[in-house]
């Protein structure tokens, strides 16, 4: 199994590599593991004592923050190794502050393994969510390095539980100290083949989200946008299938302004969206920080950064992606109490079910529907508030999964400290 294993490793580097002249993605990925071992060698105290976190790109790093930053204020002996698997983790958070070392993973044979692990010699390591690496799990073992999993699920169709090699997938969870599942669920999967150091803990992102929204940023564009006392309607992550249903209801709400934070921010997609709105419409990057854009009616968030903070300013929300692969974070809006509606792609994220549930949220096909939620909302205060302290309530009651893991690992502290 393991042989099967190493030999897609290599098959799936070189795929990259062929693809790396033409994709930017791709490119990156082989570019930043370019003597990836001297660098480690070059920069990790070989006298440290090394705390290793591992994601596999931003979004798997941002559940997992929380975790980090209670570990470095418990633990502040510990240096901090964090690794990323992905461009999309590792560009955007190489010069966070909270880790001391910050790499991309080398790819899972058991060289790379053997080697890593000799040179960070990690007392403990922590992979967040989906992070399962057959020969990093082996080498750290060997190593006696505690190893945990945190903020994981495991879905019913997940390989673990695959009838012809789950047996031999499952193996690899014997490496874990403990595992921290999200939902009672998943502990059950485990626990019906046998995987019982498990704890529920919850979702860390529940504490992330609401430490954003306690601490939001001022903006200072934002406020003087939101200055004149019309409500705001924030749209974040959209894509195309969402501007389109977005600018039809734009068009025919003067009575509310409109933020919206497109995923993809090149300039021949900004122009275009900008261009499609007969409503007065600006782009946040070129204003000045102390602008007066009180009478623009729409704004057009075209950079990264500022969407967790902006919500703050919102009074209705719309999370996109729901028309495409599956729709973006909907609990930083849900913190401030936001309204939601997203497309119909939206059953493998189990914070959009529940929020539908509970009435916080609203999962729309199509322009007709949007609209008919965005009116009932304007129109009847009483649904508005129910709708927004269901949001509110869901994220506040979500909280206390990064206490859980820091607790035990604090259980674990004649290993960890």
């Amino acid at each position: 199994m393991n042989f099967i294993y190493n030999v897609m490793m290599w098959l799936t580097v070189f795929a990259i590599r062929l693809a790396a002249p033409f994709n930017k993605k791709a490119k990156l990925w082989i570019r930043g593991r370019k003597n990836i071992f001297q660098r480690l060698r070059e920069t990790i105290d070989p006298h440290a004592d090394i705390a290793w976190f591992h994601a596999a790109s931003l979004g798997e790093f941002e559940q997992g923050r929380p975790v980090i930053e209670a570990f470095r204020k418990k633990f502040p002996e510990y240096k901090i190794l964090l690794t990323f698997f992905s461009p999309s983790g590792y560009e955007y958070r190489k010069n966070y502050p909270g880790a001391d070392y910050i790499f991309y993973l080398p790819i899972d044979s058991s060289r790379n393994a053997r080697r890593l692990v000799q040179i960070a010699h990690p007392k403990i390591a922590v992979f967040i969510k989906y992070e399962f690496w057959s020969n990093y799990l082996r080498a750290l073992h060997k190593n006696g390095t505690r190893i945990f999993s945190i903020s994981a699920v495991f879905r019913r169709k997940s390989g673990f539980f695959n009838k012809v090699y789950g047996r031999c997938y499952r193996r690899l969870l014997d490496f874990f100290e403990h595992i921290f599942v999200q939902n009672e669920i998943s502990r059950c999967r485990l626990r019906a083949v046998g995987v019982k150091h498990v704890t529920v803990a919850g979702d860390t992102r529940f504490d992330r989200v609401y430490d954003i929204a306690m601490q939001a940023k001022v903006i200072p564009l934002l406020e003087s946008f939101a200055c004149d006392g019309k409500p705001v309607f924030i749209a974040g992550s959209t894509w195309p299938q969402d501007e389109e249903l977005l600018l039809s209801l734009i068009n025919r709400s003067p009575e509310t302004k409109f933020v919206i934070a497109p995923h993809e921010i090149h300039e021949d997609h900004i122009e275009k969206l900008v261009g499609a709105s007969r409503r007065k419409t600006i782009r946040y990057t070129q204003q000045q920080p102390d602008a007066d854009i009180s009478s623009a009616e729409v704004l057009i968030i075209d950079t990264i950064g500022v969407l967790s903070s902006a919500y703050r300013y919102g009074k209705y929300g719309y999370i996109g992606g729901g028309f495409g692969v599956g729709i973006h974070n909907t609990l930083e809006a849900a913190a401030f109490g936001l309204p939601l509606a997203f497309g119909p792609n939206y059953r493998k994220f189990q914070e959009a079910v529940d929020l539908i549930s509970m009435g916080g949220a609203h999962s729309i096909n199509g322009e007709k529907e949007l609209t008919d939620w965005y009116r009932m909302l304007r129109d009847v205060e009483a649904e508005y508030n129910m709708a927004s302290e269901r949001c509110r309530q869901y994220v506040q009651k979500g909280r206390g999964a990064t206490d859980i893991i820091l607790s035990a690992l604090e259980h674990h502290r004649d290993s960890v400290g």
